[in-house]
């Protein structure tokens, strides 16, 4: 017994009480121990304690194993302990508290020792008395753990089995698994040393290991197998435990192989001329049995026996007869021998066998002649054949050519002997047998009329050099005559004619034609076979004699005056008019006939004729014209004035039909009126001189015009005056007068001018003759040189004829000036002298004179150095920063004397113009200063001191090759700054390079002396000299670099390259065979090469690249049409720019392209209808099924050569072919590997494929029925192994507890699984179903816990397999707790576009404590039960972990799910929102965007349009693009792509800059300059929107220029907030019927013609564009597009509403309807203010000034700023504003009656304005913002609607102002308000 105290008992306390006290105490207590209450153990009502603990390490030494607990009534300390027994050392108990222990592990525990130990634990609390306890029961449950191996029994170490053992058991084997359940169960696997284990297998039957033979064994390939067996424990978690065993099997040997070959030489070579009995080659073959080893036999079976024979032991082949290698016996000189090895067995029949395949080649020897296969050729051609014609030969004639040696021995060649060239044959060369073709070379000798018949001799000749055979054949060809003369017309041109009035059957022409052909294809078969022309069908034309006559008379066509000459084209055709054809022309020449009456070329005439005049002014020819020939009588005209009142006065030409007066007339004499014109009317008549003659009349009217005949005279004949000379100009001098006696004007009106003496002085009014002096001129006369004082002047008068009619007189105006002195001084003009450069210093050049004409004047004399200038020799002004040219001089002040104080240099400075000025020292203070200048010009001569100098550093030139003597190579010049320029130049150089060129002295003109040869001299470098004429002379050299060009004097060499090609037949057109290469030794374009390709050798199948010599292939190759192109190349320099001149060179080149033959026939597949049926055991090594196939290509290439592949079908992988030996086109199907759990039905599909490149092949589907084999046993697979379940003690008899269920890999009644129980129990398991379910009622009481297993077995023959599952089922209260997640909501962040993303979700909350620890702690599963339903997110609902896919935070930016938490992990719950609230658990995840989408334009054109009335800088359209994503990275910039395109535009020529501007952020489009009336077109860009990363998109942007004018109003019944959201509608719509771009512009309610505005309509701005010429269209377009379709626009314009369509245009605004109503306005104020009293009026404008003022400014405030004097200088200040939007800047707003219209209750809130910036101290507009109005966009995007365009007042007038203003946009200057 064991016993455990409390080793922290409470401490004793000691009272002190009195002795009376103490006995009371005492007798107390003795009191409660008689009545001491016993404890008990804490276990909740059950009966015993047990628990279960695992053995070994998994329950470490040490471990709290249970906690107990016991309640003591009386409070005393509690003793545990355990009761001694055997097992109970295992145990130790700890106390922890007065009534608590622990119980510890302190030995290891082992199930197989021990499986449970029951002990009895002891209570007490120390007054039970001595050995006197409570007891309770504690069972300890030991749980198995995998810790032991399987054992094997004995078993047999080493098997003998023969090697034809049929598949059968081979051993059994057993080992024994101390654990329990899965752990002590065992499965039995094999392994072979080598890996070899599909011979063998092993199966678990009842616990043992049975041991199978499955394949037939064969001892040659293997005699000894070393198997290990393993037995491995069934623990399907953790640890597995394995034991193994080792079996040797011995392999006994049968006979039952055949002979193995072990020497066989494959191919061995043979002259054909060996002689009999030599031996060739040996084979050698051993028995297949190794242990036996049985004598093999040796025979030919097939092959050559006639041939060859073998020794039956020895094995050597020899020949038996004579052997020749062109024997068509014998495959192409080779002998394929099948040469068969047989076994003498002695046990085996038939005896055993093999067979080996050796080829013998006879070698070539030349023994044979090439021969043709006829004996003769006779062909025949068409006379003039093409070049390349083929022959056709006759007879049956085979055109082949054979010798069947082998190499060069059966190569020959193929020429023509006798031909004279005219024929070639090809191929020119063939081996071992040739097809040939006899063409034409040369077609001009073939002429049937020359030579009908030729004879010539084809020879084949081998090519080799000794002992070559030959063979000639004689070859004869007709020549086929053919049609190739054509008819000759006699004349080629036939010339008749014929009256215009000719009758029907009137012979026309008689034309004939010859042919030098005879017969139908000459002369006597020509026939006249058709006209054609303008009058071919009233013409006949006989057939047989070429007689033309008329068919049809009269109408247009035989009217001459129409047409007078026809042509008509005769054709002729031999052969009785189906051959060769020809035309001859034949001209008919209509004669004239007088049916035609002169007629006049106008149906009046006028003219115009001075009075006195005796010709018209312009003259007067009257002109008839005759339709009858010219130049007979019957268009010949005579004229004559036949009528009128003045004819007498008039004549006219009879012949030219002028008419002239006969004299001057007098208009004064003409009755008329009294205007200056008066007419006169005649009759003419004109006459032809035809039988009949004919005539006709016309009128002519003659206007005579008065003319100037009065001129104007003066009133005096001389005019005098005298005016001092200081007189202003504009002071009246005198007046003049004339008179005009005519008495018309404007002849007689006067005009006044001076004509001479005036000087610039004086000027006369024109019209009142008065002369006065002129504005700024100066009268004194000591400013005129000479001195004048006085002027003589002559004043013109003339009339008011025109031009040279016009009259004048003239009279003298003398008028004398009185002097004034004012006189400043006068220079002496100083000239130009020369100075000499290097003058000495201080040399006097010049002195200055002045003079004054005032007395004693002092003048004082200076350098004006701000005038003075000076150039340099080329005229070039030379700055004194540069060069000081004033430092070079001295003026003295008083004498005027120049003198030089510097060194002078000619080469800075030539021309130096001094300005020297004088100034009057001695003039009046008080007048002006008199001052004079005067300019020295000095010009510096020269001294030669400096060298010429060339104007280049270097030259460099060029100059042709070949070029004649004299010709211009360069012209070298230089440059001397002196003067001394007379230069001559010199060549330097080598003496070869002096003797090609030449230069002249004098010009410098470089020259060729001499042939230059560009490859001999590619460059020539000179050196030139230059030498002044100076004394001494100066020089200077400079390099001369002469290039030599090239000239075509080399012809193109092709460089050596193969003369043979070839191609495949199914080579692509385009594809290069080869390049070919010339070279050409001149340069550039000389040097350049171009090749051709001779088409008729080609017959359009190849082609050359002109440029590179690449030769490809143009069209589709066919190898069995022509295998063999012989190709002529030509290499041509210089091509493009001389070949059509003659200046191009070429060379030529013959190749021969070959067609190779290609895989182009695929195979045929012969598979079985039936399925082929084998074991899943079948040997793998075994052959299954046979099949074959067949191929139309050529078996000898690999094109004919099929082999077999598995490509498709189920398990298609498992099986492989293999081709048969001997036989290419035959294999057979292998497994690759064991069938073994591979049962079913395969449909493989076959792939025949031949060796061709590239393949060709066929499919077919293989049945092959693998059947099945019991050798698995059913799996569990629901529950897991050992799980622990949970049931209700309430259950009812027949719950089902659980389903289980196992599969098993086999089919059939091998895969049927059935159920049962192994140990009675509470519990039944359905047979089929799995179903395990209560037969009892449970009584948790009674039982706890049951522990269950249950077996899975098959129906399998022979042996049923089985497993086994072992469950705990718990029996549970029926109160449960549910789980608990901490918070009810949880948020997650998930990127999109990330794949597999991972998150654990919170764990749930520990239970409350409860006392139940009997109850097992069970995993709780997590189930998403809603917000799932797109399955993006998977839960473990074992580890918690949240897995989403591939998330589009485009398709969807966040996700709610929900997470229920159950004890369940078997079975998913249901839920229920109401119920399950506690254990569920609300997931929030949000998408986070990445940058994956680009930016979408909403739509791929924008149009818009902008009116010329436009400013600059406006916004009038906006692009807009879309991006899916969020935040910065759906922010989108927009740039302007590449230039704006500008088409059909017209005053846009001056735009240098881009006419508009693209906002970055916001797309608005903006006007970048400034639109002009006239301006037309529209222009095109491309914008580009781009994100933060560079993801963009284009769209295409079309932006029309359009007038006022040009737009159309659509008046709809609704408020434009309706129909603005819809209206993309009504415009794509009206785009769709009209098939127009359609713009919108504006969008208004609706304002009527008196200028109010109605609510309830809506008035729609647009214009219409032709969407394929791009032009705005007109508004008579636009209406009659609508008009045109209204029927397919009812429903449209129904649906919204559309009541008028009609222009958009406006009435001018005019100043009298402004005027009018501002007189109206100011009467009424007058009025008002007159009428009220004095005092009143007084009161009310101290009171009101300031409110007026301020109303009264916004009242006069201007649209746009006015510079103009008069009109409105308001400030403009109001920044950002739109011009009128102030609301009183309309009709009728003036501040005076605005409280009218406070209360607009009509009005909608968008139409009222509410900025604050509408106050009257903000009335000013800005003249710089733009008004909304000129632009437009389409695409949603509108210009706002604001409320001013929309406020109309009921005080109405004829206009409206505002609209007025709007529409027009160039009025500067207009006040806003009436007043």
């Amino acid at each position: 017994m064991t016993y455990v105290t409390n080793a922290r008992s409470p401490p004793r306390v000691r009272l002190k009480v009195p002795h009376v006290t103490r006995l009371v105490f005492l007798l107390l207590l003795c009191h409660l121990v008689a009545g001491n209450r016993p404890p008990r153990f804490l276990i909740d009502g059950r009966s015993e304690i047990v628990i279960r603990l695992k053995e070994g390490p998994d329950t470490p030494i040490g471990s709290l194993i249970y906690r107990l607990r016991g309640i003591d009534p009386d409070g005393d300390v509690l003793e545990f302990g355990i009761r001694s027994q055997i097992g109970s050392d295992i145990l130790k108990i700890e106390a922890i508290s007065s009534n608590e222990a622990n119980i510890y592990l302190v030995k290891e525990l082992d199930r197989e020792v021990r499986d449970e130990y029951s002990f009895v634990l002891t209570l007490t609390d120390g007054h039970l008395g001595e050995g006197n306890f409570i007891t309770q029961s504690f069972l300890l449950l030991v749980e198995d753990v995998n810790d032991n191996e399987p054992i094997f029994k004995p078993y047999p170490s080493a098997i003998s089995v023969k090697e034809n053992e049929p598949p059968s058991i081979l051993a059994s084997v057993e080992a024994t698994d101390l654990d329990e359940g899965a752990y002590g169960q065992v499965l039995y696997h094999l392994q072979e040393l080598d890996g070899d284990v599909n011979n063998f297998s092993i199966q678990t039957v009842n616990g043992k290991g049975v041991i199978r033979v499955v394949n037939k064994l064969d001892y040659e390939k293997k005699s000894l197998y070393q198997l290990r067996v393993l037995a491995v424990d069934r623990a399907n978690q953790g640890r597995v435990n394995t034991g193994t065993a080792a079996i040797l099997v011995k392999v006994q040997d049968v006979e039952d192989q055949p002979p193995e070959f072990v020497v066989a030489t494959p191919v061995t070579r043979i002259s054909e001329d060996a002689p009999i009995g030599t031996s060739v080659l040996q084979v050698r073959a051993v028995d297949g049995d190794r242990g036996i080893n049985n004598r093999i036999s040796y025979s030919i079976i097939s092959g050559g026996e006639e041939h060859f024979e073998i020794d039956s032991s020895s094995g050597v082949v020899y020949t038996v007869s004579l052997l020749d290698r062109e024997d068509p016996n014998n495959s192409n000189g080779a002998y394929i021998l099948e040469i068969l090895a047989t076994e003498e067995a002695h046990v085996i029949s038939p005896l055993p066998s093999a067979t080996t395949e050796v080829t013998i080649i006879v070698t070539d020897v030349n023994d044979e002649t090439p021969r043709f296969r006829s004996e003769r050729y006779i062909g025949e051609v068409i006379e003039n054949a093409q070049q390349n014609t083929p022959i056709t030969f006759l007879d049956d004639a085979i055109p082949e050519v054979f010798d069947y040696d082998q190499g060069k021995n059966g190569t020959f060649e193929l020429y023509i002997v006798g031909d004279n060239g005219i024929f070639d044959v090809t191929p020119f060369k063939g081996i071992n047998e040739a097809s040939f073709l006899i063409r034409v070379n040369n077609p001009l000798y073939l002429d049937y009329e020359k030579v009908a018949l030729m004879n010539f001799s084809l020879v084949a000749k081998e090519i080799v050099t000794k002992d070559a055979k030959m063979s000639v054949v004689p070859i004869t060809v007709y020549i086929k005559d053919e049609n190739d003369n054509y008819p000759e017309f006699t004349q080629a041109v036939y010339k008749v004619s014929i009256p215009e009035n000719c009758d029907i059957g009137s012979t026309v022409a008689r034309v004939q034609a010859l042919d030098q052909d005879s017969g139908n294809y000459g002369t006597m078969g020509i026939r006249y076979t058709g006209l054609s022309g303008s009058i071919a069908h009233l013409l006949h034309l006989n057939s047989v004699s070429g007689l033309i006559t008329v068919k049809q008379s009269g109408g247009d066509s035989f009217d001459r005056e129409l047409i007078a000459q026809h042509y008509i084209t005769v054709e002729a055709r031999d052969d009785l008019g189906k051959g060769n054809r020809n035309t001859a022309q034949l001209i008919i020449n209509i004669e004239d006939v007088n049916d035609n009456a002169p007629m006049f070329l106008a149906n009046k005439y006028e003219a115009r004729l001075l009075e006195n005049e005796v010709e018209f002014e312009n003259p007067l020819v009257l002109e008839a014209r005759d339709l009858d020939l010219n130049g007979t009588k019957n268009s010949h005209i005579e004229y004559a004035i036949v009528g009128g009142d003045h004819k007498n006065n008039f004549s006219i030409d009879p012949n030219l039909g002028i008419i002239t007066p006969v004299a001057g007339l007098d208009f004064e004499q003409i009755p008329g009126d009294n205007t200056n014109i008066r007419p006169i009317h005649l009759t003419v008549r004109a006459r032809d001189f035809g039988t009949p003659p004919l005539s006709s009349t016309v009128p002519v009217t003659i206007y005579v015009q008065d003319v100037n005949d009065y001129a104007p005279a003066f009133t005096q004949m001389l005019y005098k005056r005298a005016i001092p000379e200081d007189m202003p100009g504009g002071t009246s001098v005198i007046e003049v007068k004339a008179r005009d006696n005519d008495g018309s004007s404007p002849n007689n009106r006067v005009v006044y001018r001076i004509q001479r003496g005036a000087s610039d002085k004086f000027v006369i009014d024109s019209h009142s003759g008065v002369i006065s002096v002129s504005n700024g001129s100066s009268l004194d006369p000591d400013r005129t040189d000479p001195k004048v004082t006085r002027y003589t002047l002559t004043v013109v008068a003339l009339d008011g004829g025109i031009g040279d009619h016009q009259l004048s007189a003239a009279v003298l105006v003398n008028i004398t000036i009185v002097d004034v002195n004012n006189k400043p001084p006068v220079f002496v003009e100083p000239g130009t002298i020369q100075v000499m450069e290097n003058m000495q210093v201080g040399a006097i050049i010049y002195r200055a004179i002045a003079n004054d004409p005032d007395d004693q004047p002092v003048l004082r004399y200076s350098i004006d150095k701000a005038n003075s200038h000076a150039r340099n020799e080329d005229g070039v002004q030379v700055l004194p920063t540069d060069y000081d040219f004033l430092a070079l001089w001295d003026l003295n002040t008083v004498d005027g004397s120049l003198r030089i104080v510097r060194i002078l240099d000619r080469e800075k400075v030539e021309v130096i113009k001094l300005v020297v000025t004088v100034e009057d020292m001695a003039a009046i203070q008080s007048g002006p200063r008199q001052v004079a200048s005067a300019t020295l010009t000095i010009i510096v001569l020269d001294q030669n001191d400096n060298n010429p100098k060339f104007r280049k550093p270097f030259y460099k030139t060029s100059v042709p090759e070949n070029s004649k003597n004299g010709a211009h190579i360069d012209t070298l010049l230089a440059d001397d700054p002196d003067k001394n320029r007379s230069i001559t130049y010199m060549l330097e150089g080598t003496n070869a390079s002096l003797g090609l060129v030449h230069i002249d002295k004098y010009s410098g003109e470089v020259v060729v002396s001499n042939k230059i040869d560009h490859e001999m001299y590619p460059w020539i470098n000179l050196t030139v000299k230059a030498m002044d004429s100076g004394e001494p002379p100066r020089h200077a050299v400079v390099d001369l670099f002469i290039q030599v060009l090239d000239e075509n004097d080399n012809n193109p060499v092709f460089e050596v390259q193969p003369f043979e090609y070839r191609v495949r037949e199914d080579v692509e057109p385009g594809t290069v065979i080869t390049n070919i290469v010339a070279t050409d030794a001149d340069s550039n374009e000389y040097g350049k090469i171009t090749y051709l390709l001779d088409r008729t050798s080609t017959q359009g199948k190849f082609l050359i690249n002109a440029e590179t010599g690449a030769l490809t292939v143009s069209e589709w190759l066919d190898r069995e049409t022509q295998a063999t192109y012989n190709l002529v190349v030509e290499a041509w320099d210089n091509y493009q720019f001389g070949y059509l001149s003659g200046e191009s060179r070429n060379a030529f080149k013959q190749l021969v392209v070959i067609v190779e033959d290609v895989n182009d026939n695929a195979p045929v597949l012969h598979l079985p209808e039936d399925c082929t049926t084998i074991s899943e055991f079948h040997k793998h090594r075994e052959p299954i099924v046979s099949i074959s196939a067949t191929d139309a290509d050529d078996n000898n290439l690999p094109n004919g050569r099929v082999q077999f592949h598995l490509v498709a079908g189920k398990g298609h992988d498992l099986f492989r072919f293999e081709q048969v030996g001997g036989d290419a086109n035959t294999g057979r199907l292998y497994a690759k590997q064991s069938l073994k759990d591979r049962f079913g039905n395969y449909t493989l599909t076959v792939e025949a494929r031949d060796l061709g490149t590239p393949p060709n092949s066929v499919r077919g589907e293989l049945k092959l029925c693998v059947t099945d084999y019991n050798d698995h046993a059913p799996i569990f697979v629901h529950p897991p192994q050992n799980v622990t379940i949970k049931v209700p003690e309430n259950a009812t008899i027949g719950t089902t507890v659980v389903v289980v269920k196992a599969i098993d890999a086999d089919i059939g009644p091998n895969g049927a699984v059935r159920y049962r129980m192994r140990r009675d129990s509470a519990f039944s398991v359905h047979p089929s179903t799995g179903a395990l379910r209560t037969v009892q009622p449970l009584d948790r009481d009674k039982q706890t816990v049951y522990q269950l297993r249950i077996e899975a077995y098959d129906l399998g023959l022979p042996t049923p397999l089985s497993s086994e599952l072992d469950l705990t089922v718990y029996v549970q209260n029926v109160d449960n707790y549910r789980p608990r997640f901490p918070y009810k909501h949880a948020v997650i962040n998930i990127t999109e576009n990330v794949a597999n993303y991972t998150i654990n979700l919170p764990s749930v909350v520990e239970r409350d404590e409860i006392d139940r620890g009997d109850e097992p702690v069970l995993p709780v599963c997590y189930y998403i039960v809603e917000g799932n339903g797109d399955a993006m997110f998977q839960l473990d609902r074992s580890t918690h972990r949240l897995t989403s896919k591939l998330l589009d935070r485009e398709q969807k930016s966040n996700y709610t799910i929900t997470v229920l938490a159950s004890e369940d992990c078997l079975n998913t719950p249901k839920y229920d929102s109401k119920s399950d609230t506690s254990n569920t658990l609300i997931v929030h995840i949000n998408v986070n965007d990445v940058n994956d989408n680009s930016p979408k334009f909403i739509s791929k054109i924008f149009t818009g349009g902008i009116t010329t009335e436009a400013d600059f800088g406006i916004e009038f359209m906006h692009v807009k693009a879309i991006d899916l994503d969020d935040g910065e990275n759906a922010k989108v910039n927009y740039y302007l792509l590449g230039n704006v395109k500008e088409t059909l535009t017209e005053g846009l020529e001056n735009l240098s800059v881009s006419p508009f501007l693209v906002n970055v952020e916001t797309g608005a489009v903006s006007l970048n300059f400034d639109p002009q009336k006239g301006m037309k077109g529209y222009f095109d860009f491309k914008i580009l929107a781009n994100d933060t990363d560079g993801l963009s998109d284009e769209a295409h942007v079309f932006i029309y220029l359009l007038r006022e004018d040009q737009r159309v109003r659509f008046v709809l019944r609704a408020h434009p907030s309706e129909i603005r959201d819809k209206i993309d509608v009504f415009r794509e719509n009206l785009a769709r019927v009209t098939q127009s771009v359609v713009n919108i512009d504006d969008l208004r309610v609706h304002e009527n013609k008196d200028g109010s505005v109605d609510n309830t309509k809506t008035d729609l701005y647009l214009h219409l564009v032709n969407g394929e010429d791009h032009s705005v269209l007109e508004v008579e377009q636009v209406l009659r597009l609508v008009d045109k379709n209204i029927e397919q626009l009812d429903e449209l314009f129904k649906e919204f509403n559309v009541l008028d369509t009609q222009p958009a245009d406006f009435q001018p605004l005019t100043a009298a309807s402004l005027s009018g109503n501002q007189t109206v306005y100011w009467l009424v104020w007058t009025s008002v203010l007159l009428a009220a009293l004095l005092v009143l009026a007084i009161m009310t404008c101290l009171s009101q000034r300031a409110d007026y003022a301020r109303k009264l400014k916004a009242a006069t405030a201007t649209a746009y700023s006015s510079p103009t004097p008069g009109e409105s200088d308001m400030t403009l200040r109001s920044h950002g504003r739109v011009p009128n939007t102030n609301k009183h800047s309309s009709k009728g707003s003036n501040p005076i009656w605005l409280h009218a219209y406070e209360n607009d209750w009509y009005k909608a809130d968008d139409q009222m304005s509410h900025s604050e910036r509408d106050s009257l101290d903000e009335n000013a507009v800005n003249a710089e913002v733009p008004s909304s109005k000129p632009f437009f966009i389409t695409n949603n995007a509108f210009p706002s609607i604001q409320s001013q365009e929309t406020e109309t007042e009921s005080n109405q007038g004829n206009y409206d102002f505002y609209q007025q203003l709007e529409q027009m946009k160039n009025t500067k200057n207009m006040e806003t308000t009436e007043l």
